[in-house]
């Protein structure tokens, strides 16, 4: 009987299930509650992502320039005008023009100084296509070295392929000195094949420091006294030297009235921060510059030459 009732019981048990043990405890079930997690409100700022790429020397990699990009330039035609600003600022800083060898009075070859050119517009490009991972670009510069070597230059001397020679009133003090100073200037200048000579840049400023005096020169045609004057003699009869010889003219000035030590439009007038003489050596050879000024007689005579298995092969 006993057991009977314990198995009526375990099978009450059973079919009630939780509730009804719960039932029994005196405990009732309640939903579990979850906690409310506060949120915080992040606000995402849209802003434009800033970074800074050096501009390098090519060769050096000194960094000449920090440039800070806009990847999304709200006006393209202002951007690019800005870039272009860049590009221009950096040239005048970089770009320089070439400065010949010369063989100093013991013949030995003293060196020159490279021509450098900034690309513009590459460098426009460039700074158009800036990606945020760059740290650094290099400056796009045309380096040009003097192209001769001391081999070159031991019988460049042997031939005369182009001379000219002007005379000159050697009484007038001023004007001899100028002339002879000038003529001292570009003598034994050598120049590679490509190398460019610019009268202005190898002859220097004509200052009284550097031995340079009193002469008259023509301005505006008008004859004016003027530091220097005479050196035009030197720079014309340099211009009608390489003419003959072959070499390429860049630049070429005439006076504003004639001259009398060449004839009409066989001047070539210089001034400084103003009009040059410039030409370019154009041969597949070296040559060199050589001056002659006879201040007793009065005269100054330019020569070009060359070593003369060189003029052979032409």
């Amino acid at each position: 009987m006993v057991r009977k009732y314990v198995s009526t019981i375990l099978l009450l048990m059973f079919a009630t299930g939780c509730s009804g043990v719960s039932a029994v405890s005196g405990n009732q079930s309640e939903p579990l509650k979850v906690r409310s997690v506060p949120t915080h409100t992040s606000q995402v700022t849209n802003k434009e992502l800033e970074f800074t790429i050096n501009l390098v020397h090519p060769e050096s990699k000194e960094a000449l320039y920090s440039f800070v990009p806009t990847l999304k330039p709200v006006n393209d035609e202002e951007y690019n005008e800005h870039l272009k600003n860049i590009a221009s600022d950096l040239a005048l800083k970089l770009d320089r023009p070439m400065v010949p060898s010369k063989v100093d009075s013991n013949g030995k070859l003293t060196a020159g100084i490279s021509r450098i050119i900034l690309d513009e517009e590459k460098l426009v490009t460039m700074l158009t296509n800036v990606k945020a991972l760059d740290k650094e670009l290099d400056i796009p510069l045309e380096i040009t070295n003097p192209n001769v070597t001391d081999e070159a230059v031991k019988l460049i001397d042997e031939v005369v392929i182009g001379s000219y020679k002007t005379s000159f009133n050697p009484g007038v003090t001023g004007r001899t000195e100028n002339i002879s100073l000038s003529a001292n200037a570009i003598n034994q200048i050598v120049l590679g094949p490509g190398d460019r000579f610019y009268f202005n840049l190898v002859v220097g400023e004509r200052t009284t420091a550097r031995g340079y005096q009193k002469a008259m020169e023509i301005v505006d045609k008008e004859f004016v006294e003027g530091i220097g004057g005479g050196i035009c003699q030197t720079s014309s009869t340099l211009f009608n030297a390489v003419d003959h010889a072959g070499l390429e003219i860049i630049e070429h000035h005439s006076h504003s009235r004639s001259i009398g030590y060449v004839p009409a439009g066989r001047d070539a007038t210089v001034s400084w921060n103003g009009p040059d003489f410039k030409f370019i050596n154009s041969k597949d050879y070296p040559v060199m510059i050589k001056t002659f000024v006879n201040k007793a007689s009065g005269t100054i005579e330019v020569q070009v030459t060359a070593a003369k298995n060189s003029v052979k092969r032409i």
